[in-house]
Order: C-alpha cells, then structure tokens, then sequence
C-alpha cells in the first residue's frame, strides 16, 4: 500500500467514528431548544402554526446560524495555522493539478465570469498525454483511476523553471497563494504543508462532518415544513 492509499484510508477510519461523535452533538443541541413537556420528534409534520413547527423553526435558526457560524469560524482558524508552515519546493501542486472538467469546459467557466476557473486557466495548461502528469505524482494519478469514475483532466503550470522556482512568482494568482485551501486534500510526503493537514485532518474531518449533518438535517426539515 503506498502513502497516497495510507492518508486516504486512514481518513476514512477516523471519519467514521468522527461523523458519529459530530451527529450525536448537534443532535443534542437540537434537542436542547425543543420545547419543554413536547413528545414529538423533530422531523415530523407539524401544522403551520403549532408548538411543533416553531420548534422546527428553531432548529434551522440554530443550523443555519449558531452552528454553521461555529464550523466557519474553526475552518478559518485552521486556514490561519496554515501560516505557520512553508513550501518546501517540491513543485508537486504546480507540476500537477487535477479538474473534472476539461480545458474547453474550464475556459467557457472562465468566460462566464467563474473566479476560480479564470485564475487556473491563466497559470494551468493541460498535459497532452497522462504519461507525463504520472511521472510526477504516480501513487496519486494510480488511485484517481482506481476510485474516480468521472474523467480526471491534469495540468501544469509553464511557469515553472527547472530548479522548482516559479519564474512569475510576484504575479501568482491567489490560488497559487492559498496552497493547499483543503485540509482534506491528498498531500504528497514532500510537501511543506503536509505535516500541518495532518495535525489539523481531525478537526477537518469533523467540520466535514458537521457540514453533511446540517445539510442534512436542512433537507429533511424542508421537506416536512
């Protein structure tokens, strides 16, 4: 099993018995604001203007505002932390960056205004065969096909000069400088930041968690209110 395997499996292990802790949590703390001597469960049908609706009421109040502010303000304290650890120039996230959509697809995104998409288009172009983005990454590249049912497109930045140094680096684009944006990201064992994902990966985990049960909990009460 290599590293790559090791990092996705592991994230799976904790988050497991993470999801469970984070649902058990916010489950509590609805049941918390529901209203004293009421026997109903949360995701049952009420009438509009009954005990049980206001209660419902409450609970996307408490979802979409206390807590979702609670799972921001964590995310953006793990994005600050980051800050404490450098690039250590392995060149992997310039050699090597991944999109489901295609180079077409990525500049007509570009051309309707998606921010993310006219940054990647101006640094990132596409390798023309997969065998060149292997070399740089091949553990990774080997588990996208593996697991990815969907096309995966690579690219890599010319920008790049041969001793890893970005030759435009004062113009780098803000994507380039939030490197790496997702604590849960797959980080090769060279890089800089690697050992920050892994110290905060269980905090991430759990505000992933914390995301999915809202979510979920928003749909459900949708669909009964």
């Amino acid at each position: 099993m290599n590293s790559v395997e090791q990092q996705l499996d592991k994230q799976k292990s904790q988050y497991r018995e993470i999801f469970l802790k984070s649902a058990e949590e916010i489950q509590k703390r609805l049941e918390q604001i529901k209203p004293e001597g009421f026997s109903g469960e949360l995701l049952d049908r009420y009438e509009p203007d009954s005990v049980g609706r206001q209660w419902q009421k409450d609970a996307l109040t408490l979802l979409n505002q206390e807590i979702s502010h609670e799972v921001y303000r964590k995310l953006q304290e793990i994005l600050a932390y980051r800050e404490m650890f450098k690039c250590s120039g392995c060149a992997t996230c310039c050699r090597l960056a991944c999109s489901e959509f295609s180079p077409e697809e990525l500049k007509q995104k570009a051309a309707n205004g998606d921010k993310f998409a006219q940054q990647f288009t101006s640094i990132f172009i596409p390798y023309e065969r997969i065998e060149d983005a292997e070399k740089i990454y091949p553990e990774y590249i080997k588990l996208l096909k593996e697991k990815v049912e969907e096309k995966v497109y690579f690219y890599h930045c010319p920008k790049l000069t041969e001793d890893n140094r970005c030759s435009d680096y004062e113009n780098r684009p803000q994507i380039c400088r939030d490197f790496p944006d997702n604590p849960l990201a797959i980080l090769p064992d060279k890089c800089g930041y690697r050992a920050w994902k892994d110290e905060i990966n269980p905090i991430a985990l759990m505000l992933h968690s914390m995301v999915e049960i809202i979510d979920f909990y928003k749909q459900k009460l949708q669909e009964v209110m």
